[in-house]
């Protein structure tokens, strides 16, 4: 009987949507057990002390930081790595392929952000999660497409994965540029170390992979030392493995990143939502939803993300700057706008570099929470009307083809 169930079992782990049915489970399962007896077993668990030292050398930190600053480099190092490959090869390669999408993704992050920012303007201790909304949680988006099955086209997962990559670089430039601070100069130069001696494995044509990993974790090390956020370490490291190989079809750069992505998909990411998505439903009314941190998060989300995507890519093809696909209708279009505004991991983790562990995560969540699933809820429904099921091929009609 097992026997018979493991190529559907491998079939199943092996769609990339699956992904997000997984983070699902641990976002649902962190908010079960923040709210049952279990609640502070979990704040416990999460806030359990890691220490690694070598002589005057530590790193001690909370589980709950290990997960943010450890496994999650590991997700942006698999991020560099698509990324690379999209813009050398992929749906980035060229302008034509990449008008339509890098034009919807600046909407799609400049106007979530504005919409936060025209909410929460006037409260200081707010400003700080301006980019919270602007961020796309890509493995519940696609968990979403793949529950509409062939009523979507193709060119539609494409177009969102493209947008997603792009969304990927502006928050790496974001965390980059606005949640740096309290800079070790000693450790920036020994982290420029670190990318130097990556970039002459680069050059000197090493194709195996452990060196890269092995300077990649000095990189890590020096960066979370540094005062940058350790997760950039993962992307910089990503942009020095080599994308072609000796012989024709090998890629360390793309064998690299099969082999990671199991490990995201479903270890990673599931661990970080665990990990993040617990909120106490105790006492929460419609009013704390109201108020000016949530309220930004969950509009910049549903309505920021729509009007931005969509509003953006809308003007540019009428002003002939990009071309939309002719087998993405407007509606469908629209429908992506709405589940690029499903924020959740992303927007979790943009929070926590904004907020910390202060009190206002709490709302932070509420407000990614709400705004990921009414949006989730929304493209859903969208998509779902506007798209018919392709017609299955009888297998009479194969057999003549």
């Amino acid at each position: 009987m097992i026997d018979q169930l493991r190529p559907a079992i491998r079939e199943f782990l092996a769609k990339e949507t699956t992904g997000g049915y997984f983070l699902f489970i641990a976002a649902a399962l962190a908010m079960i057990v923040v709210n049952s007896p279990l609640a502070s077993l979990y704040s416990g668990l999460w806030q359990t002390p890691i220490e690694v030292r070598a002589g005057a050398f530590e790193i001690a930190k909370p589980l709950f930081l290990w997960v943010n600053d450890g496994l999650m480099a590991i997700f942006f190092f698999l991020i560099g790595l698509e990324v690379k490959r999209e813009i050398v090869e992929g749906e980035l390669s060229s302008l034509d392929k990449a008008g339509l999408p890098i034009v919807a993704a600046i909407g799609g992050m400049a106007i979530p952000a504005l919409v936060f920012v025209m909410i929460n303007w006037g409260i200081p201790e707010n400003i700080d999660g301006w980019a919270i909304p602007a961020a796309t949680d890509i493995a519940f988006a696609l968990g979403v497409l793949a529950l509409l099955g062939s009523r979507v086209p193709v060119a539609l997962k494409v177009l969102l994965l493209a947008i997603a990559i792009i969304d990927d670089i502006g928050a790496i430039l974001i965390i980059a540029l606005f949640y740096t601070s309290n800079l070790s100069i000693e450790a920036l130069m020994l982290g420029a170390v670190a990318v130097a001696g990556l970039v002459a494995l680069n050059r000197f044509g090493v194709l195996r992979t452990a060196p890269y990993i092995l300077v990649a974790v000095i990189l890590w090390v020096c960066v979370l030392k540094s005062g940058v956020h350790a997760t950039l370490a993962g992307v910089v490291a990503a942009l020095a493995i080599p994308l072609r190989g000796r012989g024709e079809g090998h890629s360390p750069l793309k064998h690299l990143e099969h082999q990671l992505h199991p490990w995201v998909a479903f270890m990673v990411l599931p661990l970080f939502a665990f990990a993040n998505a617990g909120v106490s439903l105790s006492g929460i009314s419609i009013a704390d939803l109201m108020a000016p941190l949530p309220l930004g998060i969950a509009m910049g989300l549903v309505v920021g993300k729509q009007i931005g995507i969509f509003g953006f890519a809308y003007a540019a093809t009428a002003t002939g700057l990009v071309k939309r696909p002719t087998e993405i209708s407007w509606v469908q279009l629209y429908g992506l706008a709405c589940l690029a505004g499903i924020g959740f991991t992303m927007s979790l983790f943009i929070g926590t570099l904004a907020f910390g562990d202060g009190p206002q995560m709490e709302q932070v969540k509420l407000g990614v929470i709400v705004g990921s699933l009414i949006s989730g809820a929304i493209g859903y429904i969208l998509l779902r009307i506007s798209g018919q099921p392709a017609p299955e091929i009888a297998p009479a009609q194969v057999s003549r083809a």
